[in-house]
């Protein structure tokens, strides 16, 4: 009898559970007797049964539980929103909490051997890589270059519309935005997504890019994607397909680079964007890496670059559009450091928009870390125990643990942000005399904290106000439907299930 795909994984799942519950009383039996676990919320079954609505139901877990574990055949998966542990595992005993072979394997089809994907000398040496890049001043005026000229495109589209009373999805142009520009910074090429000038391939790669992203962090909850991988079957063949489009193009464009590297170095030696800045580095060292190095390296820069700021930008709007006065107070904000009194378009405006100025924009600044705060990017990070240790709160970890730290939970959660943690409020990141003041990495872990803090927050927050800049300088936004809701789809980063449609209106 052959089984179709649902019950093929209906059967894994059970045979999954019988494995949970025998292997827990062994583990159970065989544990010290003065060690304290976590509590224990369910198994890994649970997750894979509330997966269209995860986040909701850990964060459910978490009001009854500060750090608790779900049961899995072969470890627990434990969850934490103590900002105490989040400090241990992120700092203090950094050495005993990395990606691990779990990690690596589950996301090594997509991201590679790239820096959110490794340990050690190969972690070092691309945090040290990168961490030269994104200090040098030739990409940061670079980006915000790009940034800039995205910004007033789309600007044009969306006044265009305007004009016209019609309806526009602001996630999908803000993906097509942050595409656009973070291919551009990474690999120097316009992919023209935006415009909608680009060509098959570039779209194919956007959507196997989505497809393959949503994929990776199934695997986490599905106990037999390594069956259906060796099979080609179900999700997982269509993840092998997503696969072979991403690289096809990706290897495509490192191939007419080095091309174009070979016509006239001299000439290339003046390009900004960072995978010619690694090709010039190879140059020099020939066998420091290959292609596929270069492949991981961009597309784990992509992954953190486009994904988060685009989705942040979409909750930003989304959140915004039922607040008018925040809007209000943005756009008087950007007015004060740009024009004045006096009225710009887009391109008079988007050339005011210089460091200096994006820097006093506090207020937007607080309204972007407000929306990471309930909407955060990387919702779940997860980390493997690679020795039995004891966390800050008295519970112990054991050797071959998957422990997660949960952003989107720790946002809502009222013993770290008052009785209004589900409140927007920006105002909560402002002193007295209207300055940015930030919180604890450790409590508000959008970015990380501690040797793996995230080297792009500075360039994040700058393509993400530049961005919400030009857009709230000229535009008005409100809801097309005014009672319409948006939820997410549950990916790597945190992006929303379905289109974000709002009607924009020039702001006089």
């Amino acid at each position: 009898m052959d089984l179709s795909s649902s019950q093929f994984t209906v059967l894994t799942l059970i045979i999954a559970l019988l494995l949970v519950l025998y292997l827990t009383l062994r583990r159970r039996a065989g544990s010290g007797k003065n060690r304290s676990y976590p509590p224990v919320a369910g198994t890994i079954l649970h997750l894979l049964f509330k997966f269209g609505r995860l986040l909701e139901y850990q964060t459910e877990l978490h009001r009854r539980y500060r750090t608790f574990r779900m049961l899995t055949p072969t470890c627990n998966y434990i969850y934490t929103v103590e900002p105490a542990n989040v400090e241990y595992i992120l700092k203090t005993n950094f050495a005993n909490y990395g990606k691990g072979v779990m990690t690596h394997d589950v996301l090594e089809d997509l991201l590679g051997d790239g820096i959110f994907n490794v340990d050690g000398a190969k972690w070092r040496h691309q945090r040290k890589a990168a961490s030269h890049e994104f200090s040098t001043r030739v990409l940061r005026d670079y980006s915000s270059g790009v940034f800039r000229d995205t910004a007033a495109e789309l600007a044009g589209i969306v006044a265009t519309a305007a004009a016209a009373g019609e309806k526009l999805d602001m996630q999908n142009l803000l993906m097509r935005s942050t595409l656009d520009s973070i291919f551009k910074v990474g690999f120097g090429v316009s992919l023209g997504v935006l415009s909608g000038c680009s060509d098959e391939g570039a779209v194919a790669f956007a959507r196997a890019f989505d497809d393959a992203n949503e994929q990776v962090l199934y695997r986490f909850f599905d106990l037999s994607w390594k069956l259906k991988r060796l099979l080609n079957i179900s999700s997982e063949a269509a993840m092998k397909r997503s696969i072979r489009t991403i690289d096809g193009f990706v290897y495509g464009v490192i191939d007419r680079k080095i091309e174009q590297m070979g016509r006239d170095q001299q000439e290339f030696a003046k390009k900004e964007d960072i995978l010619s800045r690694f090709l010039l580095e190879r140059e020099s060292d020939p066998g420091c890496f290959d292609n596929k190095y270069l492949r991981d390296i961009i597309l784990n820069f992509m992954v953190a670059g486009r994904d988060t700021t685009a989705g942040t930008l979409s909750w930003f709007l989304y959140v915004l559009c039922r607040n008018q006065h925040i809007q209000d107070r943005i756009a008087e904000e950007v007015r004060a450091a740009t024009s004045g009194d006096g009225d710009l378009g887009a391109p008079e405006l988007v050339a005011c928009l210089t460091d200096d100025a994006v820097s006093k924009m506090h207020y937007l600044h607080a309204a972007l870390t407000e929306t990471l705060r309930l909407y955060a990017a990387v919702p779940v990070d997860v980390k493997y125990c690679f020795s039995d240790d004891t966390l800050p709160d008295g519970y112990a970890v054991n050797k071959g643990d998957m422990v997660y730290y949960q952003p989107y939970p720790m946002g809502r959660m009222k013993f770290l942000w008052g009785a209004d943690a589900e409140e927007f409020r920006p105002e909560r990141w402002l002193d007295d005399a209207g300055v940015f003041v930030p919180e604890s990495p450790y409590k508000f872990t959008a970015f990380q904290a501690g040797p793996r803090v995230c080297l792009g927050k500075e360039f994040a927050y700058r393509q993400m106000k530049i961005f919400a800049a030009v857009l709230l300088y000229l535009f008005r936004f409100e809801m097309w439907d005014a009672n319409a809701t948006v939820g997410y789809r549950a990916m790597l980063t945190l992006k929303m299930d379905g289109p974000l449609y709002v009607r924009a209106s020039l702001r006089r």
